[in-house]
């Protein structure tokens, strides 16, 4: 998802009034794709390699590029040196807790309703950004769609939570807590603003890889494993080229020409792409409450975007 919030939410508040063309809905796809893909990937590289690290890997694998790139973009170590304590914080909240506590819980749940349970990020990010900040208070259409969004929530978990603490249940209470640091990185990121956003995504990958090395070494003991077979390694790297360092760069690319309110249309899609190859790939089983529970989260994050509502009543706000 990821990282994907720090500049949308810096101005989501605003109405975007740009009309996305036609090359831009297939930069929006192939994101969601891209970021969907990633529930998908976690899952297969699961079978042979420990939790952590995949995300050591992944972050990695994205920082060695992103580094590349940034070199020849005109960028030098200074400059990430300079923001070395916002990078840190950023990595933390958008890449290491997110990242580490999916992957954790995609060990108990399904890929699918692991991408669900993330695409309630921006519920989260609004209840927070209207505790801690002056200016995203909640509106009545965000309120709303916030209450769908939490009511969505409790009917995935809930059933489950009567019966007491299962597996799945923990699993799904990872991947909330992976949406509530999301959300906290999208309001701590507004204090990156005037930061180049390819710095920022390559400083935060950066200083995520030294944040997980001791970790993983210390949990996973991944140089004592034995060489996982080709399907996992190649997740692994598909994770860190596409859904990550690909992601980045085609997001960052949306966000300068579609604005951060359409490239937030993204969040709709993650899901449906995680669920198609959940199901028709892993062979996910879906329960039905599920499927109501996204229903009413994208409802909630609808009323939240606001456009139907502008569509339907464009004079009023």
């Amino acid at each position: 998802m990821s990282k994907e919030l720090e500049s949308t939410n810096t101005d989501i508040r605003s109405i975007n009034s740009h009309v996305m063309s036609l090359n831009e809905w297939i930069l929006l796809i192939i994101l969601s794709i891209l970021w969907g893909g990633s529930f998908f990937f976690v899952k297969l590289a699961l079978k042979e390699i420990p939790p952590l690290t995949i995300v050591l890997c992944r972050v990695f694998i994205a920082a060695i590029i992103l580094n590349i790139i940034s070199v020849f973009s005109g960028f030098k170590f200074s400059d990430l040196i300079k923001h070395w304590k916002s990078f840190l914080i950023m990595g933390l909240l958008n890449n290491v807790i997110p990242f580490s506590f999916i992957t954790l819980g995609q060990t108990e749940i399904a890929a699918g309703l692991a991408s669900i349970l993330i695409s309630t990020t921006p519920l989260f990010a609004f209840i927070f950004a209207h505790s801690l900040t002056k200016d995203e208070k909640l509106t009545t259409k965000k309120s709303i769609g916030v209450i769908l969004g939490i009511l969505g929530v409790s009917l995935m978990i809930g059933i489950d939570s009567i019966k007491g603490l299962s597996n799945g249940v923990i699993g799904e209470s990872l991947c909330l807590i992976a949406s509530f640091s999301y959300a906290m990185a999208g309001i701590f990121g507004k204090r990156l603003k005037g930061i180049p956003t390819l710095l920022t995504a390559t400083g935060q990958v950066t200083m995520s890889t030294i944040l997980l090395i001791p970790i993983a070494l210390f949990i996973d003991h991944p140089l004592a494993l034995k060489m996982p077979n080709l399907t996992s390694l190649l997740s692994v790297l598909s994770l860190g080229v596409f859904s990550t360092t690909l992601a980045y760069l085609i997001y960052f690319k949306l966000l300068q020409k579609s604005g951060a309110t359409n490239t937030l249309l993204v969040t709709y899609l993650i899901p449906i792409s995680a669920l198609l190859l959940g199901i028709e790939v892993l062979h996910e089983v879906i329960e039905t409450q599920h499927y109501l529970g996204m229903f009413l989260i994208i409802l909630g994050l609808i009323s939240i975007d606001g456009r139907i509502f502008n569509l339907i009543r464009p004079n009023k706000n």
